[in-house]
């Protein structure tokens, strides 16, 4: 039985917790310290949480907010949005994250997934990438809520991160982002291939079936979702939930073998 990380993402705005569909349309699902407290009661393997607030801010993350959320979080965590320097993401170790979650700096400071790497190891250096269709030719990485596109191919943009110091991928395919529509998992095949480090799938799912796909189909090494874990029901009433460690045994880990995904 091969053990997948099952990662839930969270989006925090201006002190929010909100999930969005397509990076568009917000929701609120509650307070970001209290839902992260209920994940850390549901034996979690991981959290991811971006804040896409202090994305769009000069003034970088909110440790204060950062600080209160670790105290509450009983599990490995990753923390995106706003980073922009060294010191900030020392700051954010320093708080108790295990990870920092890269984006518009991976393109606007490319030196940085290498500073923090060789201070604190790659594996706490994730590059998050999303990916938008568009209109005319093929799918681009894109940052700032989907709104600036990245130059070169996805495959290439991604090489690039890798070779800057990431140590993880998190790709998200911000056209199912909410939606329930299951991952793209062309995507996430094309760079699972091109690249030598764990790629995180994210953007679509529903439900255990879709983690499977992406892992023995698309060569994921771990699956993220936002939805399926504060939405419940076809009304998508807010309920932050999470499946329980018999449910991902028999619906996912029993189907697994060395094979699937990378070690």
């Amino acid at each position: 039985m091969k053990r997948v990380r099952v990662i839930p993402t969270l989006l925090i705005e201006q002190g929010r917790l909100v999930k969005t569909i397509k990076f568009g349309k917000r929701t609120y699902v509650g307070d970001p310290v209290n839902t992260v407290k209920i994940f850390s009661d549901k034996e979690v393997d991981e959290l991811v949480l971006l804040d896409i607030g202090a994305a769009k801010s000069a003034k970088g993350p909110d440790f204060a907010m950062l600080r209160d959320i670790a105290s509450e979080c009983l599990l490995p965590s990753g923390d995106g949005g706003g980073f922009r320097t060294l010191d900030q993401a020392r700051q954010a170790f320093d708080a108790g994250v295990e990870k920092v979650v890269l984006k518009t700096a991976l393109f606007d400071t490319p030196d940085l997934p290498g500073q923090v790497g060789r201070i604190y190891g790659a594996q706490a250096v994730v590059a998050s990438l999303d990916v938008k269709k568009g209109m005319f030719g093929g799918p681009r990485v894109v940052t700032q809520c989907g709104t600036r596109k990245v130059a070169g191919s996805v495959i290439e943009v991604a090489r690039r991160v890798v070779a800057a110091g990431a140590g993880e991928i998190l790709l998200t395919a911000v056209d199912r982002d909410g939606t329930f529509d299951g991952y793209d998992l062309d995507l996430v095949k094309q760079v699972a291939t091109a690249v030598d480090v764990p790629v995180i799938a994210s953007g679509g799912a529903r439900d255990i079936p879709d983690f499977l796909s992406a892992i023995r189909e698309a060569g994921a090494s771990a699956v993220a979702a936002g939805a399926q874990f504060v939405f419940k029901g076809p009304h998508r009433a807010v309920l932050v939930n999470y499946p329980s460690q018999a449910v991902l045994r028999e619906g996912l880990f029993n189907h697994l073998g060395p094979a699937d995904g990378t070690p």
